[in-house]
């Protein structure tokens, strides 16, 4: 029997394999990044510090799109055979200004000992073809009808996919076939598109086209973790391999790391082929996949994501300020981000644990000398006095902001939405009526393993008054 933790692992490198066969670039961003990862571990002892660096080098994410609940649902039995859940609601609808018609989760382990051995993650997103800011009535139908017609998963394979979720594995000759059939699921299909189609959705959004305007989905990214991620763009560019303007997320500080810093090279022009109104067939050229880069930071609880956030605004504030008073040379994001954090972000680990602003799993302290004194009761003074050591968790998930900022660097055109119109409510609760299962919380995880590391710790120590004090909610 192939346990569920050995065919994730074998589905992520069998995808890399096949993304990297198709989109060379990858294997070249795969290079560098190990080279940066190899020279930041020499450097520094305390590099495998959010997460070992056998982990980090084996870590990916895929980002793939979808057109309808139904395809969510099949997507979501795939991954539940690789024991990856949906966790997370991302509206990237009004993440950004260009046309980005989806709303996204993503599909990870959840169990901290499952992310240890393999930490796969697929970020999906589900076209919303009822939102009236980007298709009237008559272009859903067709766009619906269009997609409806379509098998994006084979039954051989969702039937694999429920045996492996219900077994907890698969024997080796259903497992091959499962990994096989699943790789392909996500390969660029060869099939002709539609030129017309396909040009009318993009009118409205590449992002459109790209899941509705084509009969098969495909990988758009498959993303490597790297521990320096401003030596990995500069390195990239240095190699003639055209980035995105920016990095996405925090700025590069000398602080914590937290959350999610990403960054990609920007798509590149693919062969495809066209089937014309006359019915004939000609070669083009699609650009809608690429390269995305990451690096992880310590998960924030949501007081820290609110902080967080708060800064993201103040800085988008300052920047479209200095835009209305300048020529064209004003300050960079970084440039404004980064004193902005400086003032308003704890400089240290034990300050982030301490104003609960991040997630951390907590244990004795090791050697602390017996001189008769009763463990004190807040977390600050657990921490300040030596009772106690903090280790951060790291950030599993994704930043819309960040995701929408991605998709639209990589866009060949802004699209189009009617603003005057109201879109299409969705929150969690929808979308998980439409994967068909329970969408987890993230911040829920974080905390329910902080929370049992610390009643364990806080046990350990015999501090009573603590327990009460700082007891889970």
């Amino acid at each position: 029997m192939i346990p569920t933790w050995r065919l994730r692992a074998a589905f992520a490198r069998r995808l890399s394999a096949m993304f990297g066969a198709e989109v060379p670039a990858y294997t070249t961003l795969l290079e560098v990044t190990g080279e940066v990862n190899d020279e930041v571990a020499r450097r520094d002892p305390d590099a495998g510090r959010l997460g070992g660096i056998e982990r980090v080098a084996a870590e990916r994410h895929g980002a793939i799109r979808v057109g309808t609940p139904r395809e969510l649902r099949q997507a979501a039995q795939v991954f539940a055979a690789l024991g990856m859940r949906p966790v997370g609601f991302y509206d990237l609808r009004d993440a950004t200004t260009s046309a980005v018609p989806v709303v996204s989760t993503a599909f990870r382990p959840v169990e901290p000992e499952e992310l240890d051995r393999n930490p796969f993650r697929v970020f999906t997103s589900m076209l919303t073809t009822a939102d009236r800011r980007f298709f009237d009535a008559g272009l859903q139908a067709r766009l619906e009808t269009f997609l409806d017609r379509r098998t994006l998963f084979p039954p051989e394979l969702l039937t694999l996919a429920e045996r492996a979720e219900r077994e907890h594995g698969l024997a080796p000759e259903p497992a091959e076939r499962f990994l096989t059939l699943a790789v392909a699921a996500f390969e660029l299909s060869p099939e002709p598109v539609d030129r017309a189609w396909y040009r009318e959705l993009a009118r409205i959004s590449a992002v459109a086209a790209d899941i509705g305007g084509v009969t098969s989905t495909h990988v758009n990214h498959l993303t490597p973790r790297v521990l320096d991620i401003d030596a990995l763009y500069r390195r990239m560019a240095d190699r003639g391999i055209t980035m995105i303007d920016e990095i996405q997320g925090p700025p590069r500080w000398d602080g914590p790391d937290v959350l999610l810093r990403q960054t990609s090279f920007r798509a590149l022009d693919e062969p495809r082929a066209f089937r014309e109104p006359d019915g004939s067939v000609t070669t083009g050229a699609l650009r809608v996949r690429f390269g995305e880069v990451e690096a992880r930071g310590i998960a924030l609880s949501r007081t820290g994501r609110a902080r967080y956030d708060a800064l993201v605004t103040e800085t988008d504030r300052r920047l479209a300020a200095a835009a209305d008073e300048g020529d064209g040379g004003g300050p960079t994001r970084q440039d404004v981000a980064r004193p902005l954090w400086e003032a308003g972000f704890p400089r240290s680990e034990r300050r982030l644990a301490a104003e609960g602003l991040g997630y951390f799993t907590y244990a004795p302290a090791a050697g602390r000398p017996r001189d008769g004194q009763h463990p004190p009761a807040d977390l600050a003074g657990l921490l300040e006095h030596g009772w106690l050591t903090a280790r951060p968790i790291v950030y599993e998930d994704f930043l819309p902001r960040s995701a929408a900022g991605i998709f639209t660097s990589n866009l060949t055109g802004q699209g189009t939405r009617d603003t005057a119109r109201t879109g299409t409510p969705y929150d969690e609760h929808r979308l998980a009526e439409a994967v068909g299962r329970p969408v987890h919380d993230p911040f829920q995880i974080y905390a329910a393993q902080q929370d049992a590391s610390l009643r364990r710790a806080l046990e350990a120590l015999g501090a009573d008054d603590a327990l009460r004090e700082l007891s889970p909610s």
